[in-house]
């Protein structure tokens, strides 16, 4: 795998392919690990000196997969420009049940047959859901709610409750429809819940739905075609540089 010199200390932005099952917390820590060892060998960080700052920009779902920036040392100061920048995803709904969590880590419930939903209704149906909208969180997310996160409320069975907040969906598309499935794209701004998306389309079109699949291709102006996974970047520093 081609080498490179990195330069940690004064900041660098990672490109993380985030694997399914991963938290971004785990993407995180191997990433900062993998940093840690690197410099330990280049001997950029002296003993007992704290090794640079390792920053997410934007949180992904366990059970999604893509784009993850992931910013070191002086770069983590700009993790609130990137986290604002424009989100692009591709994905899957599963039509006809609905659950908990809007996707697939809880149990379907309310099920439904789809099998009367056209391509052409539910493209219509996606026209809808463009601009700006007015969308509630899911009840399994990570905002707070009476200084607790909602997700262990809910977890626990206690009703969570979120106000609805402004949202834009600058295009979403649906690109193959294989029922129970029907396939996505969808670009939007920061804040968007595609979870809530599914759970919303879903209602829409009398069936219901959850994520079935998700995947950030995009934020701003990177794109997950260059990101590494988080062993493949950990194996780009095997030869220590200078941090």
């Amino acid at each position: 795998m081609e080498q490179r010199t990195f330069h940690f200390i004064n900041g660098e932005v990672l490109l993380i392919d985030k694997p399914v099952d991963w938290t971004s917390f785990d993407a995180v820590k191997k990433v900062r690990s993998a940093i840690r060892a690197y410099l330990a060998r280049a001997g950029d960080v002296p003993e007992g000196a704290r090794a640079p700052k390792v920053g997410h920009a934007g949180t992904l779902d366990p059970l999604a997969t893509g784009l993850l920036i992931i910013c070191t040392g002086k770069k983590t100061r700009e993790i609130d420009r990137f986290q604002a920048g424009e989100k692009e995803y591709t994905g899957s709904f599963h039509m006809g049940a609905t659950t908990p969590s809007y996707d697939r880590e809880t149990t379907p419930e309310q099920v439904a047959d789809p099998s009367a939903l056209s391509p052409d209704a539910l493209r219509r149906l996606a026209e809808g859901f463009t601009g700006t909208i007015m969308q509630v969180p899911p009840a399994h997310s990570a905002i707070k709610t009476d200084g607790a996160r909602a997700y262990a409320k809910a977890r626990k069975g206690q009703d969570v409750r979120l106000a609805p907040r402004p949202v834009e969906i600058r295009s979403f598309d649906i690109t193959r429809v294989e029922l129970p499935l029907v396939h996505f794209s969808v670009v939007c701004t920061k804040g968007t819940y595609i979870r809530s998306l599914a759970h919303d389309f879903g209602q829409a079109a009398g069936t219901g739905a959850y994520l079935q699949s998700l995947r950030r291709t995009r934020i701003g102006e990177f794109h997950v075609k260059d990101a590494l996974s988080p062993d493949d970047f950990a194996g780009t520093l095997h030869t220590p540089g200078r941090g």
